[in-house]
C-alpha cells in the first residue's frame, strides 16, 4: 500500500535518442578529438619513454630542489627511483602521459571558460548548475558516453577524466579573474587601457596564483581518475591495479597503488610550489 505509484516516464529512451543524435551529428567531431588525444598522448609517451631514466629522474630533484627545497627534490627522485625498481617504469611514464593529456586539455577549456564565466554572469548563471552535476555525479557513470563515443582505450580514459577533472579550473579561474582589486582595474580603464590589455596585462597576472591553484586541484582530480579509468581500457598503474584485483595480487596491487600515491605527492608539491612561487612574486611586485 506504502508503494511509489508506477509512472512510466521513459526518460532513458529520450537520453538514449540525444546521445545518438550526437553520435551521427558531431561524428567528425568526435573523430577529430580522438586523433588529437591520441597524438597528444602518444607523442608525450614517446618522449617520456625515450628520455633515460637517471636522466628524468634528475629532472623531478630539480624541479623539487626549484619549487621545494633540495630535500624534497632527492626524496622525490628516490620515489621515482623505487617505481622503477618495482617493474612499472613504463606503466608510469604512460600514467604520466595520459595525465599530462588531460591536464592541458582541462586547462585549454577550463580557463578560457572560467574568463567568460567572469565577463558573462548569465554564462556563469548556466554554467554553474552544470559544473555542480559535473563534480557530484559519480564519476563511473562517465565511463558510458566514453565508450559509446570513444571506445575502449586510452582516449576513453582523457574523456571520462575531463568532464570530472576540469570544474575546478573553471570555477577558480572565474573567481580570481573576479577577485581582482577593482581600484587596479579602474586604474588601467583611466590610462586607456582596452578590455584585452587589461585581461592579459592586469587581471591575468593578478589572478594567476588561483588560477594554479585550480590547475592543481585538476591535476590531483585527474590523477584520482587513473584507476577508474582502467575500467575503460586505459593503460598504466591504473591498469596494474585493476589486473590485481581481478587476480587478488596483493603485491602487485600495493606496487601500483603506492607507485600512484608517489606520483600524486610529487605531482601536488611541485604543482603547488609554482603556485607558491607566484605568489612571492606577486607580493613582491
Amino acid at each position: 500500500m506504502g508503494a511509489f505509484p508506477s509512472i512510466n516516464t521513459n526518460v532513458g529512451d529520450y537520453v538514449e535518442v540525444f546521445v545518438d543524435f550526437l553520435d551521427e551529428s558531431l561524428d567528425k567531431f568526435f573523430e577529430f578529438i580522438y586523433i588529437l588525444s591520441s597524438q597528444i598522448i602518444n607523442g608525450i609517451e614517446g618522449v617520456l619513454l625515450w628520455m633515460p631514466w637517471w636522466v628524468f629522474i634528475l629532472a623531478i630533484v630539480l624541479l623539487g630542489w626549484y619549487f621545494k627545497s633540495i630535500l624534497s627534490g632527492v626524496l622525490y627522485g628516490a620515489f621515482v627511483f623505487l617505481i622503477g625498481t618495482f617493474g612499472l617504469w613504463e606503466d608510469m611514464m604512460t600514467t604520466i602521459a595520459i595525465v599530462m593529456a588531460a591536464v592541458s586539455i582541462s586547462l585549454l577549456i577550463g580557463i578560457p571558460l572560467g574568463v567568460w564565466m567572469a565577463f558573462n554572469k548569465g554564462i556563469s548563471t548556466i554554467m554553474r548548475p552544470l559544473l555542480d552535476a559535473m563534480q557530484t555525479m559519480p564519476s563511473f557513470v562517465y565511463l558510458i558516453p566514453a565508450i559509446f563515443f570513444f571506445g575502449l582505450g586510452n582516449i576513453s580514459a582523457i574523456f571520462a577524466t575531463l568532464i570530472y577533472a576540469v570544474p575546478p579550473v573553471i570555477r577558480l579561474t572565474e573567481l580570481a579573474i573576479r577577485g581582482v582589486d577593482k581600484e587596479v582595474i579602474e586604474s588601467a580603464q583611466s590610462f586607456g587601457s582596452s578590455k584585452w590589455q587589461m585581461l592579459f596585462k592586469i587581471q591575468l597576472p593578478q589572478a594567476l596564483p588561483t588560477i594554479m591553484a585550480g590547475v592543481n586541484q585538476t591535476t590531483m582530480m585527474v590523477l584520482a581518475m587513473v584507476v577508474i579509468a582502467s575500467m575503460v581500457g586505459a593503460q598504466g598503474l591504473g591498469e596494474q591495479v585493476l589486473v590485481s584485483i581481478n587476480q587478488i595480487d596483493i603485491s602487485l596491487g600495493f606496487e601500483a597503488g603506492i607507485s600512484i600515491v608517489f606520483l600524486a605527492i610529487i605531482i601536488d608539491r611541485i604543482t603547488g610550489g609554482v603556485a607558491e612561487k607566484l605568489q612571492k612574486h606577486r607580493r613582491v611586485s
